[in-house]
């Protein structure tokens, strides 16, 4: 199996930090750098903590290495983490933890979801459908408790083949990836009944919304995260939208509101 590399100093931190607090998995992680700047001594301070080799080279050796990484990936900033055994993702997974160090450092408009519970892959594949034609930035998926976004053929089908094209992170704890997209300048919008009317929301230039399950909505401590909880007026007999069909709507009005 091929080795998965890593770039930018908060996506590479994170690794190891994650080494650190898993006995054992130190040994796949590599670290090789140019110069040792104050992130990167910091870096390696944490590494030599968790058990994580590190080497030195030039600068040259670092452009070899990420050469087959997408454009944004390429700016190692003097250090690459290399995983051993760990197969590049596909074209549209991404890694959370560098996708938001750069929408931290953009001025960009940015739209994420988050799917919190979504276990129907027919609901997941038209979000993500959704998502390609309201041009959200990013869906953000739980590791736990989701539909495979990688196994699953139902999700790629009811998405008619935007799965292949919309960034998909799968992260390990859906309340940790929220406060990083709060600190990287994200407004955190949870939909849910008895919110906020959408027609009375400006969505944020940087917008995360958050959509629960049908069955039991925003987990606790998740809701808790949310800035503003946002509702959409309905005028039916029954208790609510389908779930794909509610973040279809939220992530159109963010679309428009942006043109």
């Amino acid at each position: 199996m091929a080795n998965h590399i890593i770039t930018g100093f908060h996506a590479v931190e994170e690794r190891v930090r994650r080494a650190l607090e898993n006995e054992g998995s130190a040994s796949s992680l590599t670290i090789q750098y140019s110069k040792a700047g104050p992130r990167v001594k910091k870096i390696l301070e944490l590494a030599k903590k968790a058990g994580v080799a590190a080497s030195q080279c030039d600068n040259r050796q670092l452009d070899a290495l990420v050469a087959s990484l997408p454009e944004t990936a390429r700016d190692h900033r003097g250090i690459v983490l290399t995983v051993a055994g760990e197969a590049q993702e596909t074209a549209n997974k991404v890694d959370f933890d560098q996708w938001v160090a750069a929408a931290a450092a953009s001025e960009e408009k940015r739209t994420v979801i988050i799917l919190d519970s979504i276990t129907d892959p027919h609901n997941v594949g038209a979000i993500i459908r959704s998502c390609d034609q309201f041009g959200a930035s990013l869906v953000v998926m739980p590791q736990r408790r989701g539909a495979d976004i990688e196994a699953n053929e139902i999700i790629a089908r009811s998405s008619a083949g935007a799965a292949a094209w919309v960034p998909v992170a799968v992260v390990t704890n859906l309340v940790r990836a929220a406060g990083q997209l709060k600190e990287a300048g994200f407004w955190l919008y949870g939909a849910d009944a008895g919110g906020t009317s959408v027609q009375d929301v400006t969505f944020a230039d940087k917008t995360a919304i958050v959509m629960g399950s049908e069955g039991t909505g925003i987990a606790r401590l998740l809701e808790e995260q949310c800035d503003t909880i946002v509702s959409i007026p309905t005028c039916g007999k029954i208790d609510s939208l389908n779930v794909s069909v509610a973040a279809g709507v939220l992530l159109y009005e963010a679309y428009r509101q942006s043109l």
